[in-house]
């Protein structure tokens, strides 16, 4: 199934929902980090839930869910702009908890531990507006990602929200089972990374708007509690639009938009460059002489640019 980003009102505009499947992006930031089982899951809601909140920022703006975790995964973060491209890491790819939830699902919980849940907007800094940010923070009240940023924008920004963030990994070659951890022996089982996978992930994040009606509200709140957990309902086919009338029941529900979001990330060979560049001269002259050039590896997307001594020393004759 091909990702999908929607933005959608329901109830007469009493309502605002974004809903995704974003299977194949946080395959490809997964298999870019290599991260293990839970921190995969982890990563994949952060980009999920970044993705969901980054949709509704404007032109030139860019959002940054950053939680700034206690647990071993130690940071998760995720920068996401309108157009539907986020991109996104963790500190410790290798943060795994072997042992599932009560619910059978990855104890993300575990990984994440307590700290802080930062999310940032950023406007017009590719193109040289230095606009000051605006940076809310409340803690990790849960470590489950999803009702964290629930938090957050009800501590935050006062919009009581509901939150729903999934990822389903299987293994090649095993019996996926149908639970969230998608095979059916023990998690001690032995499996490479490269057998490891992302079969489905997805989430999204229904507002009731300030003017909404009492009755309405606690309507709502059945219909979340009633519906599947967005893991499932991606595993079923559901698209984002499908997703939503699950949550919604019977109330209307009316797409304004809707893309293709992707991983993306603005790293290039020439922006690696340019940060050797403002390194001094004194400084990419000893990476010449002593390292014969210089490797740069992208946080966000583990993309790794090998620079000749060469391109180095074209730099000095630049500067």
């Amino acid at each position: 199934m091909t990702d999908k980003l929607i933005h959608a009102t329901a109830a007469d505009n009493q309502i605002r929902c974004m809903a995704a499947v974003t299977t194949n992006l946080v395959g490809e930031a997964c298999r870019r980090h290599r991260t293990f089982p839970t921190a995969s899951a982890a990563l994949g809601r952060v980009l999920t839930g970044g993705l969901l909140l980054g949709s509704s920022v404007k032109d030139l703006e860019k959002l940054t869910v950053h939680f700034d975790c206690d647990g071993p995964i130690g940071n998760i973060i995720a920068q996401a702009d309108p157009y539907g491209n986020v991109r996104g890491y963790v500190s410790n790819p290798e943060a795994d908890a072997i042992e599932m939830n009560e619910r059978g699902k990855f104890d993300v919980r575990a990984v994440v531990g307590g700290g802080k849940l930062y999310v940032t907007r950023d406007a017009g800094f590719e193109i040289g507006l230095m606009k000051e940010p605006y940076r809310g923070m409340v803690p990790i009240v849960s470590g489950e990602i999803g009702q964290d940023i629930a938090y957050y924008l009800a501590k935050s920004e006062q919009v009581n929200s509901a939150v729903s963030l999934g990822v389903l990994m299987t293994v090649d070659g095993v019996e996926d089972n149908g639970s969230e951890n998608g095979w059916r022996e023990p998690r001690t089982a032995a499996f490479s990374l490269d057998q490891l996978r992302v079969a489905a992930a997805g989430g999204y994040i229904v507002q009731m708007m300030p003017s909404g009606d009492e009755n309405l509200a606690a309507e709502l709140e059945r219909n979340i509690s009633r519906a599947p957990y967005a893991t499932d309902m991606v595993r079923s086919g559901h698209s984002p639009s499908e997703m939503l009338r699950e949550v919604l029941g019977d109330l209307d529900l009316l797409v304004l938009e809707e893309k293709e979001p992707r991983f993306h990330c603005q790293c290039s060979r020439e922006r690696a460059l340019l940060i050797i560049s403002a390194l001094g001269r004194e400084e990419v002259q000893d990476m010449i002489e002593k390292d014969g050039g210089a490797e740069l590896i992208c946080h966000f997307c583990n993309e790794a640019y090998q620079l000749s001594a060469d391109e180095l020393g074209e730099l000095l004759v630049q500067n």
